[in-house]
């Protein structure tokens, strides 16, 4: 492991030494949260909402690991090691899990994976087993428990962009246009070439925004009815497009239906202005992202930009994951950290970045975490498994998957 990486002393670490058991203008979150709408979960810590407990405050002047320990390591596959240690420090044990992935190694990518459908849900192993992946992670938060559905971006090489938003959740790793890995904002475009004032601003995603208008394309799976509209039944129209015209346009939303062609979905002003595409009309919409990516997948926020950690939570315990990039050598940190268990009590986003830091990290984002922390990689033998613990002690169905495979250059 690389030694750390000198970076600037914040506010945030000035706090932990003081032992502050909260920073100062973080919001405190109410014991019981009102229910909401999927558009008003703000920047969750995990998908399935589980609180975590609240991390002893930091004694002055304490801020590295008191000891590390049981440190294995092996190379997965050229290019790729898959490194696990302990780590105890005056808050308690973690164990972490680490993916270093070197993309220039002849025969590496790493790509967006799923199992088949956007909406669909599976294991993290049994999604990275259909490219005969040697190693990953799960990866974008979810619409746990409804449609199933990513809550951000995903762009696949093969299958291009099968999901995003406009704006609200584009904090992306990807590879650019050259397939150099990056962390940053990506912005979906998509429009409607012969009515350019229609707000599209959803692409398969598990709802459409208030007042927007959502597409949703066969890669979809079948149709999810009101539960796009977030309950929403008045002020909505769904509009059918096939071979670039529209077939149908009415007020009432389907379920449980193939999508052949294009559904789009319009909410409040959306649905308003969906009553323009006349029944016999042509709509031929498209839809990429900016810049152009080869691969894309988003998480929720970004831990570490240029160096610099950009969280201020270090209050609440979780299982975490992350990917992170090495300027300095090109790499790419893939971190799972696990949590909810005696033999390690997980992280807070502060202590996440500060890790990924110490790692190399230049940038980081942070990925679903809680029941969600998967990390699956090929063994000394062989054989491609579980190497962390999910904290639910069985692997939970995901939405999608970070994932690294290698076939030996010919």
């Amino acid at each position: 492991m690389r030694a750390r990486k000198v970076f600037p002393v914040t506010a945030v670490a000035c706090a932990l030494m003081m032992g502050a058991p909260a920073l100062a203008g973080v919001p405190q979150e109410p014991a019981h949260p009102p229910r909401v709408g999927v558009h008003q979960r703000l920047s969750p810590q995990t998908s399935d909402g589980v609180r975590g407990p609240v991390a002893a405050p930091v004694p002055f002047g304490v801020r590295a690991a008191q000891s590390t320990s049981d440190r294995v390591s092996w190379q997965v596959a050229p290019g790729v090691t898959y490194t696990t240690w302990d780590q105890t420090d005056v808050r308690g044990p973690i164990r972490a899990h680490l993916l270093t992935v070197d993309p220039a190694q002849p025969g590496v990518a790493l790509d967006y994976a799923a199992q088949g459908p956007v909406r669909e849900t599976a294991p993290v192993i049994d999604i990275l087993r259909k490219d005969a992946a040697v190693a990953g992670v799960n990866g974008d938060f979810y619409d746990i428990g409804d449609t199933g559905a990513p809550l951000g971006l995903g762009r696949d090489r093969e299958r291009g962009l099968l999901h995003a938003r406009d704006s609200g959740w584009n904090a992306s790793f990807y590879l650019d246009s050259r397939g150099v890995p990056r962390i940053g904002t990506l912005a979906m475009v998509a429009r409607i070439a012969q009515h350019p004032e229609l707000r599209v601003t959803n692409l398969n995603s598990p709802f459409v925004k208030p007042g927007g208008i959502g597409v949703y394309t066969h890669g979809w799976g079948r149709t999810a009815g009101y539960r796009v509209t977030e309950g929403q039944v008045h002020q909505v129209r769904m509009v059918v497009v096939r071979e670039g015209r529209v077939q149908s346009s009415t007020k009432k939303l389907t379920t449980d239906k193939r999508v052949r062609g294009l559904v789009l979905i319009g909410r409040g002003d959306g649905a308003k202005r969906l009553r323009r595409l006349h029944v016999g009309s042509r709509a031929d919409v498209s839809w990429w992202l900016d810049p152009q990516p080869q691969m894309a997948i988003s998480g929720n926020r970004f831990l570490v930009d240029d160096g610099l950690i950009k969280v201020t939570d270090d209050r609440e315990l979780q299982p975490r994951t992350a990917v992170g990039i090495d300027d300095d050598t090109g790499e790419v940190l893939i971190l799972a950290v696990d949590g909810r268990t005696k033999a390690s009590r997980g992280y807070t986003m502060v202590e996440l970045a500060d890790l990924m830091i110490d790692l190399g990290a230049d940038e980081a984002l942070n990925l679903d975490g809680g029941g969600s922390t998967t990390m699956v990689a090929r063994r000394p033998n062989g054989r491609v498994g579980v190497l962390n613990t999910p904290s639910d002690g069985f692997q939970r169905s995901v939405a999608n998957a970070l994932e690294v495979t290698y076939a030996p250059p010919k």
